[in-house]
């Protein structure tokens, strides 16, 4: 009679044993499953954040695409225009100043690359000048060892990303352009009030 209650004890007892191992190995189990989760939640989070910081760069590329897009249309049908005024003044003129036209038109035509990095550096630095003046700024000398800041050349390797990043630094000079002459008109409204 004892011998099946002893055996009756030992299976109860590797049951017991088998189900809170068991549960230890579920409870292990579900800590690790909910730590990966966690690490899978901060990875998502993350690259959520990355799309939306790429379509925002997206967005500005393609507003800077369009813009340019636009301006490039806009020069060519003033080269249009312009092509047919010299087409049409062209015949009055002496056989010798014709030569000499049509020289220069197709001298005109043959921009190179440097040309076009240097007429940009130009316009880019007059557009800078003019700011500093409308800022009204004292162009005080720069202390010894310091130069003025150049600004970096376009080459053909850098290409269309140089150029966007210049006309990206030409939209915020004329947004704060505009910024710092709808502030001047303000003060001007608000003086023309006070001396009212």
């Amino acid at each position: 009679m004892m011998f099946p209650q002893s055996r009756h004890s030992a299976s109860s007892q590797q049951l017991k044993f088998t189900t809170s191992d068991s549960c230890d190995r579920i409870k292990d189990e579900f800590q690790f499953l909910q730590a990966q989760y966690h690490s899978l939640k901060l990875e998502c989070d993350k690259l959520a954040s990355e799309k939306s910081e790429m379509q925002r760069h997206y967005i500005m590329y393609y507003e800077m695409s369009y813009g340019l897009n636009i301006e490039m249309h806009k020069q060519a049908e003033i080269v249009k225009r312009l092509n047919g005024i010299c087409a049409q003044v062209l015949p009055y003129l002496s056989q010798e100043h014709q030569q000499q036209v049509l020289g220069a038109i197709e001298r005109a035509k043959q921009v190179t690359p440097p040309e076009m990095n240097s007429i940009i550096r130009q316009q880019l630095q007059a557009h800078q000048l003019s700011q500093l003046q409308g800022l009204a700024l004292p162009m005080t000398p720069l202390p010894l060892g310091l130069s003025q800041p150049t600004l970096p050349a376009v080459t053909s390797s850098s290409g269309l990303f140089s150029l966007s990043s210049i006309l990206a630094s030409q939209a915020q000079l004329a947004k704060e352009e505009k910024a710092s002459r709808e502030g001047a008109d303000s003060h001007r409204e608000e003086d023309g009030d006070k001396s009212d």
